[in-house]
């Protein structure tokens, strides 16, 4: 068969390209005939997608990155910059996707297959209707996080509740997803908000129906409850597990701080560290840097200034870096804890956890952050703060036994900047638990999971695809699968005829017979084959 183009569209923002590189690495790895073109969107303000894609080796072969048009975006002043910037980018995707069917990538032997979508993206299946061309979605988070949105769109669009009562205390959930019920307090907070953001958000969501796959961040062992939820529900197009997919970013220790943690006994550090958004006010410093030093642990704190609130509908303000940390955190406490601690700003975070001194993360339970953890056998202690990073603490601690709880539903305002505040008694329990022997059976959960989240990439992710029947394994039954809807597509076959699975060849025979393409039936059996799908009974 031909060679065969992916065109991706990941959301605007540094950390959906840099998961969205990785997955078409591993989808390149998958298939010698695929090539990938990504289309950038970047907001006319942000500096960091500029900065990682002149400063970061794009090494894959065939991977091009393509930046779309900016300079004609101005925003709504009642919406949110990003919504108002993907639902303006239509007629740049258009023109970008029209001129690789016709000229760019046809020339080089290359047929476009499909588009991979970013959630946020699902604007775009239309775009990929009118030129023919069928929609999958590559998910960022896990799949709990995906059957908890499926879930939320259901409880909205087809019985019509209303979220925001979800807001307040109220019972908790039975979401499929889960095994445990789920408190409303870990629901993302944007979803439950009301306004037109919420609404836009829910309707990204909503369209997942009409894709033919969703490829989402995960693997089978690590989350084999909510996978086998996405498959029974009939609502959900296919789900690959391609992860788990990290972030290959070349960064090093060195200096100051390599020296120290290679001072460090190993596993005897906890580090700490809040993602890119994450800061605190001067209270909830003081009660972090007291729950520290009660706590006697080893220490490498990841402190950053706060950018300040934001408006309403508008973006969230990056934190910067202290100049002094003498400023905000508590008189003496640097030399009182000189000699067992260390307090810095930004924090290579991968090159940290792979540290062996390191022993334990006091973490914001971001999804790539909740991935490297466990891809480095490093328990986690959860202190989440904004979008759906509760709910990742709720599935770590309650469904996974994987976590120690300083909170799973602590919640930061990005508005008002008027947070509660956990207390140091709260963080000393919990890193003290966290750095004992084994905390409780967490540790050796995580160097278990650890093991599973290697083998996961290292035998190719041999679980297969869940949803909509039997399929061939993860990343490489996208692959195949879209080779075989290109093919199909091009002699005006019904997509019926190309089946994945073993257990649907005789209807394949069938309806290969009515259309006089039974010479096809051994590629699509070699097809099969070499995809390695295990045949169901």
């Amino acid at each position: 068969m031909e060679n065969f183009e992916l065109v991706f569209i990941p959301s605007p923002g540094l950390s959906h390209l840099v998961s969205t590189v990785e997955a078409a690495k591993l989808l390149l790895d998958r298939d010698p005939r695929l090539s990938v073109t990504i289309l950038v969107m970047k907001l006319p303000t942000d500096q960091t997608v500029d900065k990682y894609t002149r400063t970061t080796p794009i090494t894959a072969p065939r991977l091009t990155l393509t930046n779309l048009p900016n300079h004609d975006f101005t925003p709504s002043t009642d919406g949110m910059p990003m919504i108002d910037f993907i639902n303006t980018r239509g007629p740049h995707v258009k023109e970008a996707v029209s001129g690789l069917i016709s000229g760019g990538a046809g020339q080089m032997g290359y047929r476009v297959a499909g588009l991979v979508l970013d959630m946020f993206c699902t604007v775009f299946i239309d775009i990929g209707d009118e030129l023919g061309l069928p929609s999958y979605v590559f998910f960022t988070s896990g799949a709990s996080a995906l059957g908890l949105m499926n879930y939320l769109v259901s409880l909205k669009f087809e019985k019509g509740e209303d979220l925001t009562r979800y807001k307040d205390p109220s019972p908790d959930l039975p979401v499929p997803c889960f095994s445990s019920p789920v408190p409303a307090k870990v629901l993302p907070g944007v979803f439950v908000s009301g306004g037109p953001v919420s609404s836009n958000f829910l309707g990204y969501f909503r369209r997942v129906a009409d894709t033919r796959g969703v490829m989402v961040n995960t693997f089978e062992e690590l989350e084999p409850f909510a996978l086998v939820s996405l498959k029974n529900d009939g609502r959900m197009p296919r789900v690959y597990p391609v992860g788990p997919v990290l972030s290959a970013e070349n960064q090093t220790l060195d200096g100051e701080l390599k020296e120290w943690l290679d001072g460090q006994p190993d596993g005897s550090v906890v580090f700490l560290c809040f993602g890119t958004m994450g800061s605190f006010d001067r209270a909830q410093v003081a009660e972090i840097a007291a729950g520290l030093e009660r706590s006697g642990a080893r220490f490498l704190w990841s402190l950053r200034k706060p950018g300040g609130p934001r408006k309403p509908g508008g973006a969230f303000v990056p934190p910067t870096e202290y100049e002094d940390f003498g400023e905000v955190l508590p008189e003496g406490f640097l030399e009182r804890t000189s000699g067992v601690g260390r307090v810095v700003g930004w924090a290579p975070q991968v090159a940290v956890l792979a540290h062996e001194a390191v022993g334990g993360f006091v973490s914001h339970c971001g999804w790539n952050s909740t991935l490297e953890s466990v891809w480095h056998g490093v328990p986690v202690a959860t202190f989440p703060l904004y979008a759906e990073q509760q709910m990742n603490a709720f599935l770590l601690v309650r469904e996974l036994g994987m976590a120690e709880p300083i909170r799973i539903d602590y919640r930061k305002d990005f508005v008002s900047g008027e947070d509660e505040i956990v207390g140091a008694e709260e963080i000393e329990a919990a890193v003290r638990q966290l750095m004992a022997a084994n905390c409780g059976g967490v540790r050796e959960k995580v160097k278990e999971m650890q093991g599973k989240s290697r083998a996961a990439l290292e035998e190719g992710d041999l679980v297969g695809p869940t949803g909509g029947g039997a399929g061939p394994p993860g990343s490489q039954g996208v692959c195949f699968a879209l080779r075989v809807e290109l093919y199909a597509r091009e002699r005006g076959v019904p997509m019926a005829a190309w089946s994945l699975a073993a257990e649907q060849q005789a209807n394949a025979l069938q309806l290969a017979t009515e259309h006089g393409l039974q010479s096809r039936l051994r590629w699509i059996t070699g097809e099969i084959a070499a995809c390695r799908c295990p045949p169901r009974g």
